[in-house]
Parts: C-alpha cells; structure tokens; sequence
C-alpha cells in the first residue's frame, strides 16, 4: 500500500471555532481509512461519518486515509474542506453537494442602498454564520485580501456553500473577487450559486469589466442561470482614477463603483490620513464619475475598529463630498455609518414635500411641478427622492409618509 497522493484543507488548533481539518490520503490500495475526531462527536460524529462516505462515493473514491477534525463546523464547511482537498488533488468539475442546493436566492435591484457592506474573510467560516443578524445592508465574503495565497483555492468552495446555504438576513450577498485575470477562476465558484454582486478589485480599465462578464455569461448559460448579477468595480490605483468614468460606463450590471484607499495611497507612494489631503482628487474623481454614469458612488472603509469617533467623523466627509455609502469591516461599524449617512430630520421634511409636490402633479396631469411660488425641476426631484429612499430603508419614515398630506 503506497500514499500517491496528499492534500490538506481547513484550520485546525485550540482556538479554531465553526471550521474542521481535513487530510486526505489517496492510496493505491488497501481501502478506505476514515477518522472522524470531533468535539460533538457523541451528538453528530455519525452525521459527520457519514458525510465523508457520501463525499467518497460520489467522487468514486475506493482508498483512502481521511481524517476529519471538527470543530463545531456546519456541514456546509465540512462538505467545502472534503471537497477542496479532492480538487487539490484531481480534476474533476462536479460540486459535492451535501443536499440539494436551496432556494437561497434574493434578487435585488440596481437602486437597491448600499450603505454599509460588511467585508468578511473568505476562508473563515465563524465569522460567516450569524452576519447577517448585524444587519449591513450588504456582506462581502472576500476571496482577495482577507484570503492567505496558499489558503485562496480551498476559501472558494467554503464561499460557494456560504451563498448556497447561509441565511443573511436580507443582506445582498456580494463577492470581492481576486484581481483580474485570477479572479476568472474565482467565478466558477460563485455564478449560479446565489451571488447578488462581485466586486472586482483593482480595477484599472474597462477591458477587465468585460473579460469578467464575458465569463459570467458562459457560467450562467452553463448552468442555466437567469439571476442578475451586479458588479461593483473598485478603484485602488492613480491609473484607476483616471479611468474611472471609462469604467463606470463600461457595462449595463455595473451599479455602484468604490474606491479602496489603502492601495490607493500606496500607489501614490503617501500616507492615509484621517484628514484625507492625499485623497481628495481620487475620491471626487469617484464621486463625479459615478455621478455621471448614474451609479453609486462608495468610500473606502475606516480601518480603526475601535475608534467610533473618527469613525462618524469619517463618515459626515464622506457623505459631504457625494458617497452614497462605505465597506465596513467590523460590525461595531455598521450603526454608526448607518446613523451618519442617514439623512436629518429636515432634509426628510423637505423631501417630503417636494416628492409630494411631484406626485401631485403628475397625479393631475401638469408639466410643471411647483412648490409654493417656486419652479421645481427634475434633478431636484430626484435628489429628494433618494432621501426618501434612504430614509425607508434605514426605518426613519413610514411607507405611508403621504398621508401626512
């Protein structure tokens, strides 16, 4: 009996929670070998026994040394971490599905609020499982920087089975991709399996917006897919600035566009400060191309967790210069950006009365719309009904607001 081939996928150690560590052995003889060792082995060591001989008779596997050390992990990460040391090792296109896929599909619009968009390792399944109880408005599972390069294979299948079968509460489930041309092996992982947006980092030209959605297409009639999906390029470089509007035009599913400051700076060959000197341009230049192109515009997350001071702080400028909302990557965050962005009491009121005015008039058929003695026009209107929309989707007014009219 000889080993011929060796994998390892997951985390393993006294610290771990929510995740298991896989070894798998393939041998040219001697049969299967399974070892299960778990900390609720007496509840589900059964279930999770079974679970690898589903997972070896369905990749036809005869011998084998598997080893399952479990740490309170769902079947979804169990089933991710199996099936990841397989791949490591053969070809093969088929998913491991536990069970059937579920319905775990939301579709959501191009106008949806963006306002907070919690960022969260891809490869970490403990900080996955109750994210959305937090509540953002969107959560990011990121398969780029928040990913170790050896680790960035086996986080793809975990995040697969994360937007198969984790509730997020509503949340608009978003992946940040790996750079293009890397993040084009990232898509077989997520298209068709319940992705609402990806995110394309370091983005630099419109070229890199279509190769990705040419390989969402081939993805979406492979597996016969009809789900929108929405991008959301991220501009981290001076040559990204400078082609920002090209690539906010760059194609239809493109509904926001954000910048990331860290790599910006960087770039520049500057320090990011709280103050926001070193990026004023670029996040202008931002903010008016999305403008331009009809989409939102999205800031740089604030990186000190613990400071909610500067935090708000750093949220009022951003809202002052024309964001539309910003990543967060702790939960602690995502109140305090709601709270910042929202809009006050008397912009609502004002709203209000202009979204009213509008109504009214479109109601009685009138191609002027008049507030009092004053001529209201359409960007007006607009603007006013974006506070509405802000306004309704963090709990600030009632869907029934006109009947204070």
């Amino acid at each position: 009996m000889e080993i011929i081939d060796k994998a390892f996928a997951g985390n393993r150690g006294d610290k771990v929670r929510s995740d298991c560590y896989v070894e798998l052995e393939l041998k040219d003889s001697g049969g299967l070998n399974i070892v299960v060792k778990s900390k609720v082995q007496a509840m589900f060591g059964a279930d999770i026994e079974k679970l690898v001989k589903d997972f070896t008779e369905f990749y036809n596997i005869k011998n084998a040394n598997i080893l399952m050390e479990d740490n309170g992990a769902l079947p979804l990460v169990q089933a991710a971490r199996l099936e990841a040391t397989y791949k490591m090792l053969r070809s093969d296109s088929r998913p491991f599905f536990f069970k059937n896929p579920s319905q775990n599909s939301l579709a959501t619009s191009k106008e949806k609020s963006r306002i907070s968009r919690l960022y969260l390792p891809g490869n970490n399944p403990s900080l996955m499982i109750n994210a959305g109880l937090h509540h953002p408005d969107g959560i990011i599972l990121d398969l780029e920087d928040a990913v170790a390069p050896a680790k960035k294979f086996e986080a793809s299948f975990l995040v697969r089975n994360a937007l198969l079968w984790l509730d997020f509460y509503g949340a608009e489930k978003m992946v940040r991709i790996n750079q293009v041309p890397r993040g084009l092996d990232d898509l077989e992982h997520i298209v068709g399996y319940g992705v609402n947006l990806i995110l394309v980092p370091k983005c630099e030209s419109a070229d890199q917006i279509r190769l990705v959605n040419q390989q969402i297409d081939v993805l979406r009639k492979e597996r016969n897919s009809n789900q929108e999906i929405w991008l959301m390029p991220i501009i981290e470089s001076a040559l990204g600035v400078v082609k920002a509007y090209e690539i906010a035009t760059s194609a239809e599913n493109i509904v926001a566009m954000a910048i990331g400051l860290e790599d910006y700076t960087a770039d520049l060959g500057t320090r990011r400060t709280e103050e926001g000197k070193e990026s004023f341009y670029a996040r202008s230049q931002v903010v008016n191309a999305c403008r331009a192109a009809g989409i939102q515009p999205i800031d740089s997350v604030f990186s000190d967790v613990n400071d909610m001071e500067g935090l708000a702080r750093n949220v009022q400028n951003s809202k002052a210069l024309g964001f539309d909302g910003m990543g967060c990557i702790h939960p602690r965050q995502i109140k305090v950006i709601h709270e910042n962005f929202a809009p006050e009491t008397a912009e609502i009121e004002k709203a209000k009365k202009i979204v009213n005015a509008f109504i009214e008039a479109s109601e009685k058929g009138l191609g002027v719309v008049s507030l009092g003695s004053k001529m209201i026009d359409a960007p007006v209107v607009k603007r006013a009904q974006k506070v509405i929309d802000i306004a309704l989707s963090i709990g600030l007014i009632d869907v029934d607001w006109r009947k204070e009219f």
